[in-house]
């Protein structure tokens, strides 16, 4: 017989373990060559594992277990014939149902004996005066209400029952559904909660504001959204301007772009951009390669590729490694402002968030214009408030006035039409 032990490859550099996130097969079943058995999770991505051979499997690892790279997690008995398809049984004809027997007369309990009703009194049904007043005040009819207090009057008690009906008891005391679940987090997710506390505790975070005028922006995508949609296959979106904003930006600001190790400070001549992107394991970060050589169409196409292998669950190890800077978009979830955390070992982050149309004042005008606030989160360590300000404003330049600053005058050559 022959035997094909699946072992766990390497996801990436620097990774040493996984964990088995879901099996996609049963123990017993027959697999295909190249056929997706299982999700593992790593401490930067979730990765598909494919079957190396056709065959029936054997599964030596739970989900949940935390495998070594190179460990055996399956084994393939490729001399196993493929089961034949089963045809769907025929459906059995119906029996006709016999007549069922005529079931005994139920003898019908005795009824209990009504209870002797409580004397009829001037009291009975009137509120106290501190009921009334609830009753009043919620609308409620004092005929609704059953008195519990002497001779059947309604006691405060009572009212405040009526008043609250939903909490079905005291009105200090709710009931209803308090179950709790507790599911252990992902490799991915530990790893990203380990990730946070560290740049908490270990750089000097802290953020500056600024806002930015859309108007352009907006002009631009419904001019020419069609026919850039026509000649380049995707649609023109908000991140392309601000990624050649930020890589703009960035070649002004050079400390922005770089990373602290130990008493070194390390610059980048490249601007390598991560995009952070929503996806159904959490929060990742794809990075677009030499973002400062890209075109707008470079850039949408690269991010739209780069989401769906992560809404996918496709994307590699390597796709989220070695950015520079960071760029999140908040807004597409109604965020109006926040504090973005830096992603290590990247030394600033950008934050983008929704656009609302505000009053603001232009040339001595009070005019309505859709604006964002953006935030730049940045280690104070290595980047000073000077060079924070600065590549923020120089952000807010390239928003404002894209056609001058990032497409030198010329919005169609500009848009690569």
């Amino acid at each position: 017989m022959s035997v094909l032990e699946m072992k766990v490859p390497s996801p990436g550099e620097s990774i040493t373990e996984v964990e088995i996130a879901t099996w996609l097969v049963k123990d017993g079943d027959y697999v295909e060559k190249d056929q997706p058995i299982a999700e593992v999770d790593s401490d930067k991505a979730t990765l598909e594992l494919p079957a190396e051979q056709s065959g029936i499997i054997t599964l030596k690892a739970e989900e949940g277990d935390v495998v070594q790279v190179g460990q055996v997690v399956c084994l393939i008995d490729m001399d196993a014939a493929r089961p034949e398809g089963n045809a769907p049984a025929a459906e059995a004809p119906k029996q006709e149902e016999a007549p069922k027997a005529a079931e005994p007369a139920k003898q019908e309990a005795p009824k209990p004996a009504a209870p002797v009703a409580a004397p009829q009194t001037y009291a009975t049904g009137a509120p106290s005066p501190a009921a009334k007043k609830i009753l009043d005040e919620k609308g409620i009819n004092a005929g609704q209400v059953s008195g519990s207090g002497r001779d059947g009057r309604i006691t405060k008690t009572d009212a405040e029952l009526a008043a609250v009906p939903a909490l079905g008891g005291s009105p200090l005391t709710a009931t209803g559904a308090r179950s709790t679940t507790t599911t252990k987090l992902s490799v991915l997710r530990r790893k990203i909660a380990q990730r946070l506390v560290s740049v908490k505790n270990e750089t000097a975070m802290l953020t500056t504001f600024n806002e930015v005028d859309m108007s352009e922006i907006f002009r631009l995508r419904k001019q020419y959204k069609e026919e850039f949609a026509q000649k380049h296959g995707v649609g023109l979106g908000f991140m392309s301007f601000f990624t050649k904003a930020v890589t703009r930006a960035l070649e002004m600001y050079p400390d922005v772009n770089a990373s602290i190790d130990g008493d070194f400070k390390i610059n980048y001549d490249f601007c390598d951009i991560s995009i952070a992107v929503s996806g159904p394991k959490g929060l990742m970060v794809p990075v677009l390669r030499n973002a400062e050589n890209m075109t707008f169409s470079g850039v949408e196409a690269n991010i739209k590729d780069l989401a769906t292998k992560v809404r996918d669950g496709k994307i590699t190890v390597d796709e989220m490694t070695g950015g520079t800077f960071t760029i999140t978009n908040g807004g597409t979830f109604g965020s109006m402002l926040s504090t973005p955390i830096i992603n290590p070992p990247q030394s600033a982050i950008l934050g983008m968030h929704n656009i609302i149309q505000r009053p603001v004042a232009v040339d001595g005008q009070v005019v309505i214009r859709p604006m964002m606030y953006v935030a730049m989160s940045y280690d104070h360590r290595i980047i000073d408030g000077k060079e924070s300000v600065g590549f923020l404003v120089a952000v807010k330049e390239g928003i404002d006035n894209p056609v001058a600053v990032l497409m030198g005058g010329d919005e169609r050559k500009g848009l690569g039409l």
